[in-house]
């Protein structure tokens, strides 16, 4: 159901609440650059362990995509973020008030599950209430509300931490996911649709998992979703996970100051999406344009593993930042690479393969961190090695297994 101008007014307001949740679901995504370091002093962590922690939230998050993409066809996304957002509430609470390092990864974890519907909750919420022309200018309201929870995780989160600990961090968090979930519950209630959904055509978890296997049949899928393991997990391993701790341990320099830079990288990063939108080269030289730019951040990842530049450590993320967009063009790519009734199912194969990435590459790089300790080889440098290799892996996959050609493939 689509609705008019004046009919839309009440539909956008309740957008702009389930971006909140969207908002946090950013913020709860990249607390590591900032919690990092005071965690593995607090706990007696290392690299290793960072990665795991990190990695837990977009596991849990990239795990339950298909299920909560599934509740939201049975029950609505009101009902399905209503039901799912208060384990991330809960967890938070738990991280704040965490006696070990399991019972943070425990948090972590219910985080990730409650926080895995505010992405597609809105998006779906776009497609089903507003007409089809408005779609990119609503998605991109949403986008840029939801930038506003990876900004308080730069500078305002470092002052926080400096001024009380990193449990307030959390305990802050989950303040601002209750008074979420209180506004959700209270401002959104779904249109009703012009055409119900027939029970017998609802769809179930079962059904959805046997509707992504046509997919893998096509030549072209494994080459993509080598690419979005790794394409968006580099940027939120770097911003989310380890900015933080190599200005500190590398330059000295401050939470506060570390989070100045991180502000700096997350505004470049949210006007970037936009930049790339409006450059996109079209579906001949898309893939192309895909594989130039993970390149050259692989390349400047190179750079910070082979040099202990402040200005360099301080300039590159920013300017990955502003590179960082390229990754939207996935979603293009994926779209003219499938024909209009897979669509949807490839989108959620994309989202899938994007998080549970993400967390491969934290992962990986905090036992990269480890193995290095233990070899007298700088942390960051085989931390920042490990992301290069990984970008050139999924850009060399993506090169040498079968490409989609754009409509042709559609057709």
């Amino acid at each position: 159901m689509t609705l008019s101008p004046a009919a839309s007014r009440p539909a956008t307001s309740m957008l702009i609440v389930l971006a909140s949740a969207f908002a946090l679901s950013q913020a709860f995504r990249t607390v590591g650059a900032m919690m990092a370091t005071p965690l593995a002093q607090h706990f007696g962590l290392g690299a290793q362990a960072l990665g795991l922690w990190a990695g837990t939230f977009h596991f849990m998050f990239g795990a339950t995509q298909l299920a909560m993409g599934v509740s939201i066809d049975l029950y609505g996304v009101r009902r399905t973020v209503l039901t799912a957002f208060p384990l991330a509430i809960a967890g938070a609470v738990l991280c704040a008030l965490a006696p070990s390092f399991h019972a943070l990864l425990l948090g972590q974890a219910m985080i990730g599950i409650g926080c895995a519907p505010a992405f597609l909750a809105c998006t779906v919420f776009i497609a089903r209430h507003f007409e089809a022309s408005r779609f990119t200018a609503m998605s991109g309201l949403a986008m840029s509300m939801s930038g506003l929870g990876i900004l308080f995780t730069g500078t305002p989160l470092a002052l926080l931490i400096e001024a009380a600990s990193w449990r307030a961090g959390y305990a802050c968090l989950a303040g601002f996911a209750l008074l979420s979930w209180v506004f959700v519950f209270w401002r959104v209630h779904e249109p009703a649709r012009a055409v119900p959904v027939p029970a017998a055509g609802r769809q179930s978890l079962g059904k959805a998992v046997r509707e992504l296997l046509p997919l893998f049949a096509m030549p072209h899928t494994l080459g993509l979703l080598c690419f979005a393991c790794v394409s968006y997990a580099a940027f939120i391993t770097l911003r989310g996970l380890w900015l933080g701790p190599v200005l500190h341990d590398r330059h000295g320099l401050s939470l506060v100051n570390a989070g100045n830079v991180a502000l700096v990288m997350t505004l470049a990063g949210i006007v970037s999406p936009v930049l790339f939108g409006r450059l996109d080269p079209g579906d001949a030289r898309r893939g192309r344009w895909l594989m130039v730019c993970a390149l050259v951040a692989a390349a400047m990842f190179a750079l910070m593993a082979c040099t202990h530049s402040l200005a360099l450590d301080i300039g590159l993320p920013i300017v990955y930042g502003l590179l960082s967009g390229y990754s939207v063009l996935q979603y293009s790519y994926t779209r003219a690479a499938y024909p209009a009734a897979m669509t949807g199912r490839a989108l959620s194969l994309l989202n899938m393969a994007i998080f549970l990435g993400v967390s491969l590459m934290q992962w990986t790089t905090g036992v990269a961190a480890s193995w290095a300790g233990a070899h007298g080889v700088e942390a960051y440098r085989a931390v920042f090695l490990t992301i290069t290799a990984m970008l050139v892996a999924g850009s060399t996959a993506f090169r040498l297994l079968p490409r989609s050609h754009g409509k042709a493939a559609a057709r």
